[in-house]
């Protein structure tokens, strides 16, 4: 098991916690999709994986190592893309020297290859760059550290369309039975067909934890002029032609699950959506 949390209990001021006995398992071979509104707790939980934050209680287990001590036999397998970051005022080279010290797989070839298909200047100082640019400068040196756990927030801020697909494609290819890599984001639509499983937190609960095949087994989603009765429909969204509606797959209908959908209606109709998908493990 790539991560592993028990009954993990946060709070940045006392007696107001974030998560209280909070329980997650992530597996290698991934790309999670950690899905949330503001403030639901998904950077915070980023960094409690990757040691910037200690837990108050419970046990908090990444690659067989306790993020908080942050040996570097942790360190060299972890690289973490906060949505805010900072970029020294060195040159490129400079900046690979610096650095790759700290990752012994780093694949200088693979970069150069990373940052032709992003389109990257190699000359003149970081700081000289684009919001955008220096996003895609640190997901090519992340993807080239061949580091087991990778961890992006928010990783299409400041990304144009062509960079998101060149992105995509370039992350789907750099995954292995032996790595994961979690994304946190807002932009789901930006991230369909790439991350699976999709977790769900609110309001410092993990309300929803499936992989995409479970999710289009129990839910299926229709294109209708009007809307059917409301206890027929697990949540609606008025579209353009009509209106788009989710329910239970009863039929076990093959449908397109739309990310930004599904998210809706877990949030908006969590204690159904915990029925439709408890019902499949007492099945089990």
């Amino acid at each position: 098991m790539m991560i592993h949390i028990q009954d993990l209990s946060f709070e940045y001021k006392p007696g107001q916690n974030l998560f209280n006995n909070l329980d997650l398992n992530l597996d290698p071979g991934n790309i999670y999709g950690l899905l949330g509104k503001n403030g639901a707790g998904k950077t915070t939980l980023l960094k409690l994986i990757g040691g910037l934050l200690f837990p108050h209680s419970g046990e908090c287990s990444v690659m067989d190592h306790v993020p908080e001590l942050r040996l570097p036999q942790f360190l060299r397998e972890l690289f973490f893309i906060p949505e805010e970051f900072y970029l020294p005022p060195v040159k490129l080279d400079e900046y690979i020297k610096l650095y790759t010290p700290f990752y012994p797989r780093f694949n200088r070839r693979q970069f150069n290859d990373y940052r032709d298909k992003f389109d990257l200047p190699d000359n003149g100082k970081l700081t000289s760059l684009s919001y955008g640019q220096k996003k895609k400068l640190l997901l090519a040196f992340g993807l080239a550290t061949d580091c087991r756990l990778l961890i992006l927030d928010e990783p299409t801020n400041g990304l144009d369309i062509p960079t998101k697909s060149q992105f995509r494609k370039l992350l789907a290819g750099a995954m292995n039975d032996e790595r994961t890599f979690i994304i946190s984001t807002h932009q789901v639509r930006d991230m369909e067909n790439l991350i699976d499983p999709i977790i769900i937190l609110d309001e410092g609960h993990i309300i929803f934890d499936q992989d995409l095949s479970s999710v289009t087994d129990h839910l299926a989603v229709q294109l209708m002029a009007d809307l059917p009765a409301e206890n027929e429909y697990l949540y609606q969204e008025k579209v353009l032609g009509g209106y788009a509606v989710m329910q239970e797959n009863t039929g076990r209908h093959d449908t397109k699950i739309d990310l930004e959908l599904l998210f809706n209606a877990v949030i908006n109709n969590r204690e159904k959506m915990a029925e439709i998908f408890l019902r499949e493990v007492e099945n089990a």
